[in-house]
């Protein structure tokens, strides 16, 4: 693993920490953000002048990205790289089923294997290494990569061999997480309208059949608190319910859930411009 050479593209909350956790394992990293690199990179990585940079000397290269169209952007630049040695691009951020079977049926075409690999836990998880990396792509890609991917993430499970599959797995995650997010948002109000006080509603909901991850980590850790700084943006969220929201249309599931999720968390994010999701308890609040 030590020998090869790593290249990562985005450097941001979530690839910002990823990709320190794996300079400190020892891997050899060369590292690129358009934003600026010199200044987001870990200590100890290879800083790149640009994507090309990190396609000529990677053999290996991890997206952390805002969207799917920017992933798309970005592979084309390392599939233009002449003499690249890029053979190997995986994909952490989260783009949908669609963009991430576009981009890998592109690269297949260049003889680059994709693997699909979103992760969820939010920048704590990223930084403490305890990510849940869900992934699809060809089996011995996948497993070759183990090593590497149990530095970043505590739990790895592959979702299937085609890029997408692990893309719908983040999205309807992700669709469970800002659900939760909203529904415990609206029922503490409830809760402080009768007289409770939010810590008790918390206590009682977590050895309770209403417990999940807002009651046992966003309220706790960053409402009660008064910090709502989860390192999770609510336009992210925003963008990935909607994506959820317009994959189960086309999949002809059913939505009637996911019609109103979306749409508050469009309002919230219109209302709360540059917010962190758990924000969303402070919209709700003043509705």
């Amino acid at each position: 693993m030590a020998t090869n050479v790593y290249g990562f593209i985005g450097l941001g909350n979530m690839g910002a920490a990823m990709c320190s956790n794996l300079v400190k394992s020892g891997i050899n990293i060369i590292c690129y953000d358009i934003a600026g690199t010199a200044e987001r990179a870990p200590r100890g990585a290879g800083i790149a002048g640009s994507i090309l940079d990190v396609a000529l000397a990677s053999e290996f290269i991890f997206l952390s990205l805002p969207d799917g169209s920017i992933v798309t952007e970005v592979t084309k630049d390392i599939v233009k790289a002449k003499s690249r040695k890029c053979h190997t691009i995986i994909d952490l951020s989260t783009t949908g089923p669609e963009t991430a079977s576009k981009v890998g049926n592109n690269l297949s075409k260049e003889n680059i294997i994709f693997i699909d690999a979103p992760v969820s836990g939010g920048k704590s998880g990223a930084v403490a290494a305890t990510l849940a990396l869900m992934c699809s792509g060809p089996d011995d890609s996948i497993e070759g990569l183990t090593e590497v991917f149990n530095v970043i993430a505590g739990n790895v499970i592959q979702v299937g061999q085609e890029p997408g599959q692990a893309q719908a797995m983040k999205l309807l995650n992700n669709f469970l997480s800002a659900t939760a997010m909203a529904a415990t948002s609206e029922a503490t109000i409830f809760g402080l309208s009768h007289g409770l006080e939010m810590k008790t509603i918390l206590s009682v909901l977590n050895v309770s059949s209403g417990r999940n991850t807002s009651t046992e980590d966003k309220f706790p850790k960053r409402i009660l608190s008064g910090t709502f700084d989860a390192g999770f943006a609510t336009a992210l969220m925003s963008k990935d319910v909607s994506l959820y929201h317009d994959q189960v249309v086309k999949a002809k599931t059913p939505n009637d859930i996911g019609d109103v999720v979306s749409r508050l968390w469009r309002q919230t994010n219109s209302a709360l411009p540059n917010s962190d999701f758990t924000e969303i308890y402070r919209y709700l609040s003043k509705s």
